[in-house]
């Protein structure tokens, strides 16, 4: 049985977990990842968030999918070709072991820049990631139960996009560019 929505305050473990991660994700997968990046709560320094770690790998394509598919599954992932989201490819741990989403993007694409750009944003401006904290932790309160997870998300939705538009508007006065990759 899924649990519910649980937010927990900032781990210092997290930077060194995605690290130990994208390592053997590298090694596997080598140069078909343009980048592999912590993405997510868990790579906002001091933000509270679902003790899950986010990895992006951003990839020229999607096709062929074994050219990402059987690396990252030598790494340890299973591939969940159910997700419903077109943009991405999803994988996720294996029974018994820590929570690990892999999200596979297109280098380049809108998903992969918005989750870049998100990150980035809530790491520079430490006022707004902390409304967000706030905000997680009164709605994982709020939608308790595994079968609320869908309106967790939802209910979130207003101030993502709230903090992209202030991102892109951060961005354009900046020049922001990605970083260069996590790993």
């Amino acid at each position: 049985m899924s649990e519910g929505i649980v937010v927990v305050a900032y781990d210092d473990a997290w930077p060194a977990i995605f690290a130990e991660v994208g390592v053997r994700l590298r090694r596997e997968i080598g140069d078909t990842a343009q980048r592999i990046d912590h993405i997510g709560s868990t790579a906002v320094i001091g933000l509270d968030a679902k003790p899950i770690v986010d990895i992006q790998i951003s990839v020229a394509s999607f096709e062929p999918l074994d050219a990402f598919r059987a690396p990252i599954e030598r790494a340890g992932f299973i591939h969940r070709p159910d997700n419903p989201e077109r943009t991405k490819r999803y994988f996720r741990e294996r029974p018994g072991e820590r929570r690990t989403h892999i999200h596979v993007r297109r280098a380049g694409s809108f998903s992969e820049q918005f989750s870049l750009l998100f990150r980035e944003f809530l790491r520079s401006h430490p006022d707004h990631a902390q409304k967000y904290a706030e905000l997680k932790r009164r709605l994982a309160k709020q939608y308790s139960s595994p079968e609320q997870r869908s309106d967790y998300v939802e209910a979130k939705t207003p101030f993502i996009w709230h903090t992209i538009h202030l991102a892109a508007e951060w961005a354009q006065s900046t020049g922001w560019e990605p970083p260069l990759s996590d790993c």
